[in-house]
This record gives structure tokens, C-alpha cells and sequence, in this order.
């Protein structure tokens, strides 16, 4: 009898039932499918679908499809099976931060990308079953919005503390030996430890790559067990339906919110120490620079994923979340269109507004889930005026032209971006009224 081949969407289906239902089973005989040219081919479509740079031996995605992908993945799954495989050195790049400063970049060659996004494929359903709700960085069908609406849920019921956490270094500090030692404690298969010690080896002796497709998942593994210690303390500290905690955590950027009642202070204390606590074992440092402690009902706020985060009053009296952007985010994305604007400064309009609609929409879609309104107006307004500046330029005269183009012109017939619209916060997020909240 033969059996039908099980599609790798079935098996990461299975694999994630197996891990939900049995927390302590170790999975074995993973590396076979490492190696199936479905899930090699798989992985380069995702690769081929990020278009990232090429890697430090300089081959792109076009040169690898001149030679043919089927020729390049027979290749690779060739390296794989008889174990030759090893990681190329990784390419350094140094990007700007919006605060100021720079992050470095570590990236992978095309090939490596492709074993790390097979392996990931492999690995993921089985952690996937071990990770916690609160959190929310680069996991499947969960997204920065998710996150922000948690935090916005949370200070709505009245969780008014806040305890702002910072890691120092968190992606260069990750220790590999505690790393591989998690990955043990589900995956009895040496051959994917194997695999995996020699991707971490090519970041360096410490840390995981940024810009590596396996990196997210292994960042996420690492603190699993600081999202288990908050998760039981909110569930000890829950009456009923009622919680006294809430935690967020987005990669690296984790938020604790306490209920702001003063019989809770001792509860303050208890999960920072405790955070500490789980932290040091892990040898992660906490910056106390950019580390805080917030309370909402003094009329403080707080920072979390590009938003600045307050507790107000709405028009009907009610207690409410507010959620801005960041100044800082937007000045970011000023001086981002400035540099289009200066480069393209003798191009036609219409070249420099196909350079900035795509910037513009990435950039409204995220910061549309919020309260946004006086931001976009801002950020209009000025694009419009370089736009008109634009024009005046190529046509030699001076001022915006405000007689001359009318604004419907500039969207309805040059195709400026105008879609300026905030998103309805869900229905989770209305206000309570005031003597709900203390």
C-alpha cells in the first residue's frame, strides 16, 4: 500500500496539535523534512517574495533564476543530506535609527536564507504551541496592531501602571548555549541541532543575526519563559474575570500594566523583581536609561510601537486611551520624504509622487490605527507644499501656486496620496465610564 505524501502545510498542521497537546513531548526525525525539496522551495518563495539584499557573496535572487532554482535547490538539499552545508559569513550593514544612533544589521546570503526559512518552517509550529498570548512579535497572523490593542484594552479596565522595560543589546546578547538548550527541551533530532548551532556560530559567539529569517523565532524562544512568569502571576492574581495584570510584548519591547488602585502597589514591586529575576538567568542587562515606571493617572504617558500611549477624558466624561504618534516617527518620515524630494528635485512631478505614495501609504496604514487625525493633517499639509513647491520649481516661479493648481488637481489628476483616514477603534476599546475606572 502506498501512502499519499503529507503536504507540508499538513505536517506543520500536525506538528502543531502534537506540541499543544503534549507541552513535554520531544519531537524527533524533523531533519528528513528539513531536507524535502517542498519545503526548500517553499522557503525561497518566502525569500523570493521579502526581496532582500544580496548576502556577502553578492548573488541575487535574478542571477540564482538565470541559473535556474531547480538547479540551485537540487544543490542545496544536495549540501544538506550528506551534511557539507555551512553557513557563508554574514554581510554587515549599519541603518539609522529615528531616535538617533544606528542598528546593525546582519545579513544572510541567499542560500543560507533559504536553509534558515526551511528550518524555520519545521520549528515554528512546534514553539508556536509553547508561546504565550501576550506575545505578539513576528508571529504568524499576529501584528503590531494586535499588540497596541491589547495595551489599549488593558489601561481601559484600569490598568493605569505602567512598568516600561528595555533591553540592552537584547538581539546581540542572546546566548547560544542557552538557546540550543531551549530548542533541546522540544527537538530531539541532532542533526537539526547540528544545523542550528552552525547558523548561530556564523553570527558570532554571542547573539542572533538581525536581518536573519530564523532570528524572530529564536528571539521569541529565548524569553518564552519571562512570558510564562507573567502569564501565572496574572493568573494568580486574577478574581474571577477581573486581573490585576496585563503584559505586552513585541520582540524585545515588553510593557507590563498594573491596576492602579493603591492596594496593588506590592503587586509592583513583586513583578519587577521577578522580571529582573528571570532576566539575569537568561545574562540579558536592563537599560535603566531608557527603562520607566508610569503612572497614568498623573497625567504621565508612555511609548510603545511608534505610539505615544495616555489616559484622558472623552467629550461624554468616560475615561479613554489615547494613542498618537510619535513625534519622533513622523519627523523620521519627513526627513525620508525630504531625500526624495532633494533627489529627484529635476524630475517630473509625477516621477517624484510614484518615489513618495508608496512611503506615504505604508506609513498612514500603521499609524491610521489610532488617534491620528491632527498628525495627518500636518503630514498633508506639508507634502502638498513641497509638491507645489515642486511644481513652481519646473516651471520657474515663485510661491506654492495656490491659485493656480487647485489641491483637487494635485490629487484627482497627479495621483498624490489622500488617504488620510483613521480606523474606528474596536468595540473592546470604547470607553468605560468614569467610576469604573480608579
Amino acid at each position: 500500500m502506498t501512502k499519499t505524501p503529507v503536504s507540508l502545510q499538513d505536517l506543520r498542521r500536525k506538528l502543531y496539535v502534537k506540541a499543544k497537546a503534549k507541552p513535554s513531548w520531544r519531537f524527533w526525525g524533523l531533519y528528513v523534512h528539513v531536507c524535502k525539496q517542498q519545503t526548500l522551495y517553499e522557503a525561497y518563495r518566502l525569500a523570493r517574495e521579502n526581496n532582500g539584499a544580496p548576502g556577502i557573496d553578492g548573488i541575487s535572487f535574478k542571477d540564482i533564476e538565470v541559473d535556474g532554482v531547480e538547479r540551485f535547490i537540487d544543490q542545496l538539499r544536495q549540501e544538506l543530506v550528506e551534511r557539507t552545508y555551512r553557513p557563508h559569513r554574514l554581510r554587515k550593514v549599519v541603518i539609522p535609527k529615528d531616535g538617533g544612533g544606528s542598528r546593525g544589521l546582519s545579513i544572510p546570503t541567499i542560500r543560507d536564507r533559504v536553509v534558515q526559512g526551511a528550518l524555520k518552517l519545521i520549528l515554528e509550529p512546534i514553539f508556536e504551541a509553547d508561546f504565550q498570548p501576550g506575545s505578539f512579535g513576528y508571529r504568524p497572523k499576529r501584528s503590531a496592531h494586535d499588540a497596541i490593542e491589547r495595551v489599549s484594552n488593558a489601561i481601559a479596565q484600569g490598568k493605569t501602571y505602567v512598568i516600561d522595560l528595555d533591553l540592552r543589546a537584547y538581539f546581540d546578547t542572546v546566548s547560544h548555549s542557552l538557546v540550543l538548550d531551549k530548542v533541546a527541551h522540544r527537538v530531539d533530532d541532532d542533526a537539526i541541532l547540528r544545523l542550528l548551532k552552525l547558523m548561530l556560530k556564523a553570527s558570532g559567539k554571542r547573539g542572533v543575526a538581525q536581518g536573519g529569517v530564523i532570528s524572530p523565532l529564536l528571539s521569541n524562544l529565548y524569553l518564552t519563559e519571562v512570558d510564562k512568569m507573567l502569564e501565572r502571576m496574572k493568573r494568580i492574581t486574577a478574581y474571577g474575570s477581573w486581573t490585576a495584570l496585563e503584559w505586552t510584548r513585541f520582540a524585545d519591547d515588553l510593557v507590563v500594566l498594573i491596576d492602579g488602585h493603591p492596594r496593588q502597589r506590592g503587586l509592583r514591586r513583586a513583578v519587577e523583581q521577578r522580571l529582573r529575576r528571570e532576566l539575569a538567568k537568561l545574562r540579558l542587562e536592563v537599560n535603566e536609561d531608557k527603562t520607566c515606571r508610569v503612572d497614568l493617572t498623573q497625567g504621565q504617558c508612555f511609548a510603545f510601537l511608534g505610539f505615544v500611549f495616555r489616559r484622558v477624558r472623552s467629550r461624554q466624561g468616560r475615561w479613554m486611551p489615547l494613542r498618537i504618534p510619535q513625534i519622533k516617527k513622523r519627523t523620521a518620515l519627513l526627513c525620508k520624504l525630504k531625500l526624495v524630494f532633494r533627489r529627484f528635485v529635476s524630475q517630473p512631478v509625477e516621477w517624484v509622487i510614484a518615489q513618495i505614495n508608496p512611503i506615504l501609504r505604508g506609513w498612514v496604514n500603521y499609524f491610521a490605527f489610532g488617534h491620528s487625525s491632527r498628525c495627518f493633517a500636518f503630514v498633508r499639509q506639508w507634502v502638498e507644499k513641497k509638491i507645489r513647491r515642486h511644481l513652481a520649481r519646473s516651471s520657474k516661479r515663485q510661491g506654492f501656486g495656490w491659485k493656480r493648481w487647485s489641491r483637487r488637481w494635485l490629487y484627482d489628476t497627479l495621483g498624490l496620496f489622500d488617504a488620510y483616514r483613521v480606523s474606528y477603534l474596536p468595540a473592546s476599546l470604547k470607553a468605560r465610564p468614569a467610576h469604573e475606572v480608579p
